[in-house]
């Protein structure tokens, strides 16, 4: 009988959609759009906040469903969210570089942004791999950047833990993509075996055991959904992002250029909250915490919650932790 409910439940959860907070594009390029939140809560004397999601994902793991949702969260603290979708590369962007991430796309919602709102500076949220991105972006345009917020950031790339490092450095990076895209599917194998068993088979053996309760299920499918839904890569900046930071930590060594141009976290004298996860497996915590000593901000903050990588955004203690969290380290920067 329970295993007759559960096939029920997920039958009719094989649709259900992800994502839940009104949103309407209000820039575009290309295939990147830039999203604005409508707003649930009465309005914090905030500049607005911009979301760097990973280019490897999707970023509607920020929004989940109504209760696992950070953005949803941020909304009710009275936050201005505006999220960057990268959209799904495909043959015509084999050639996009991380140059052009950085200084075409991120640098167009931002300047987007602080023209909407006759601003100088808004705040960043960067996660994961658009934490690294963002402080890409904040070393290079410092002055467009009001406080930084990274996110299961990782910033030493050669950290013990880090398994999918040690596998990645070992690659022929540039045979491997060649003259074209990096498909999601196989990265998203990659990122599965690092812990085969809780990924491919104990999530499913959890499900069977609970209980077949249909809003468990319809969270359970669209984690899923989630999980396979990854977008191909674009060739060039896949492999300069390879390159630069799972194989040489440039970063690290204070040896990265953006176009030309010096990538040094000495510059960075803004405030920056640097939120870890302390079981995250794919940015194990010293990957992040590493970014202290880089930086040269005074006002610097690092927060470990006991969270994994995607607990971080749906699981119910980041629902009450993370939103807050960041909302009152905002509110104290104003007041300073």
């Amino acid at each position: 009988m329970r295993a007759t409910n559960l096939y029920a439940a997920l039958a009719a959860a094989k649709h259900c959609a992800a994502g839940c907070s009104l949103k309407h594009a209000v820039w575009q390029s290309g295939k990147v759009k830039l999203y604005r939140y409508q707003p649930i809560a009465r309005p914090a004397a905030a500049a607005p906040l911009l979301i760097v999601y990973a280019l490897v994902n999707r970023p509607y793991m920020m929004d989940l469903q109504e209760d696992r949702s950070l953005i949803r969260g941020l909304l009710a603290e009275g936050l201005d969210v505006y999220l960057i979708d990268w959209g799904y590369p495909d043959g015509a962007d084999r050639f996009t570089t991380l140059a052009d991430y950085i200084n075409d796309h991120v640098a167009g919602c931002v300047e987007h942004i602080l023209k909407a709102h006759r601003l100088d500076a808004l705040n960043v949220l960067g996660v994961c791999q658009g934490g690294v991105l963002s402080l890409c972006f904040s070393a290079l345009y410092s002055q467009r950047v009001k406080n930084l917020i990274t996110m299961v950031t990782p910033v030493d790339f050669h950290t013990p833990a880090d398994l999918l490092s040690k596998w990645v450095r070992k690659i022929d990076v540039a045979a491997w993509v060649g003259d074209g895209n990096v498909s999601g599917d196989t990265l998203n194998q990659l990122f599965l075996s690092l812990m085969p068993f809780r990924l491919t088979q104990q999530k499913y053996v959890d499900l069977m055991a609970g209980s077949p309760d249909r809003a468990r299920v319809e969270n359970f499918m669209r984690v899923e959904q989630w999980i396979f839904d990854s977008p191909d890569q674009a060739g060039a900046a896949f492999r300069e992002f390879v390159t630069w930071f799972y194989q040489e930590n440039r970063l690290m060594h204070n040896r990265l250029e953006i176009s030309g141009c010096k990538v040094d976290l000495r510059t960075l004298r803004i405030p920056i909250l640097n939120l870890i996860g302390k079981r995250d497996h794919l940015v194990p915590p010293d990957a992040s915490l590493a970014l202290q000593k880089l930086v040269g901000s005074k006002d610097y903050t690092a927060l470990e919650l006991d969270l994994g990588h995607i607990g971080m955004y749906i699981s119910a203690r980041a629902q009450h932790e993370v939103p807050a969290a960041i909302a009152k380290w905002l509110a104290e920067r104003r007041r300073k």
